[in-house]
């Protein structure tokens, strides 16, 4: 299967478990559930997902074992961005090519709405049938990785309007972007089978180097993408001030380092033998994608 044709099938694999994990959640507001119905179907490109099932298919597990764990994480970075676009945070009005969330509610519903997300998430991994012994270290995953991404969000809002040096930003970002692929790597390779601590600890790591290769070209196509493409807006990040690799490298040497992270990456997939798996391919798309 060519990457494309991997990354729509994750991708309506995830839009259909959503929708039905939204309509059977039994939230008691039709206010709130349209909420969060809004933040979550509006499409998105689903690259966590996608990392979890491919890590699962690497380790000779099927797509259908690991389509709890992707909706799981999904809902978490769903909720993320909810927070994220918020006035206290970025203040952003579009997200997705549409009105984020707060704008077209309100903010304390948008809030309540990305709360309820993130306990949705825990609820129906809870329910994922795993092997034996897998599932708590499954829950303490995700659980840590939400917290990761928490501190990583927060130590960035610290950093706008102060100059910082590389590994700083580096470190904000393996937490802030870089938690949930960890956590979407490791939960493929858990429901998977996959038990090896020393792997698990590997998979981490190459979580970590993937979610700096998407958040640099995160920053790049802040700078150069297409707003209408990206479906948000452009520029945002120097209107806030924030640390970037464009603003602290300049834009041609982040590129240049946002390839050497990702050859790093792919040597990590070729030490853990996965070199003929949909995970190298998914490595090359994070630092070439157009949006």
């Amino acid at each position: 299967m060519s990457l494309d044709a991997f990354l729509e099938d994750c991708a309506h694999r995830c839009q259909r478990l959503l929708e039905q994990s939204l309509q059977s959640s039994s939230v008691q507001d039709n206010l709130l559930l349209d909420a969060m119905r809004y933040s979550c179907l509006n499409g998105g490109k689903r690259i966590r997902p996608a990392l979890t099932y491919a890590s699962c298919v690497a380790f000779g597990g099927s797509l259908s074992a690991a389509d709890m764990p992707a909706v799981a994480l999904e809902l978490i970075h769903a909720y993320s961005l909810i927070h994220d676009d918020l006035p206290c945070m970025d203040d952003d009005d579009l997200r997705r090519g549409q009105p984020t969330c707060h704008r077209q509610f309100s903010e304390p519903v948008a809030l309540l709405a990305g709360d309820s997300l993130q306990s949705l998430a825990f609820a129906l991994l809870a329910e994922t049938p795993v092997a034996d012994g897998h599932l708590r270290p499954m829950l303490a995953l995700l659980g840590r990785a939400a917290l990761d991404m928490a501190a990583g969000q927060s130590r960035d809002l610290q950093a706008e309007n102060t100059p910082i040096p590389l590994d700083e930003l580096e470190s904000i970002h393996r937490l802030k972007t870089g938690a949930l692929m960890q956590a979407s790597l490791c939960l493929g390779a858990l429901v998977a089978g996959c038990s090896d601590h020393s792997v698990l600890d590997q998979l981490k790591k190459l979580g970590g180097l993937l979610g700096l290769c998407f958040q640099i070209q995160d920053d790049i196509l802040n700078v150069i993408g297409d707003e209408h493409q990206l479906g948000k807006r452009t520029g945002s990040d120097a209107e806030l001030a924030k640390s970037t690799y464009p603003a602290l490298l300049g834009l041609d040497a982040a590129r240049i380092y946002g390839q050497r992270i990702r050859d790093e990456a792919l040597q990590l997939i070729n030490h853990l033998g996965l070199h003929n798996s949909i995970l190298c391919e998914l490595t090359h798309f994070l630092v070439a994608r157009d949006r």
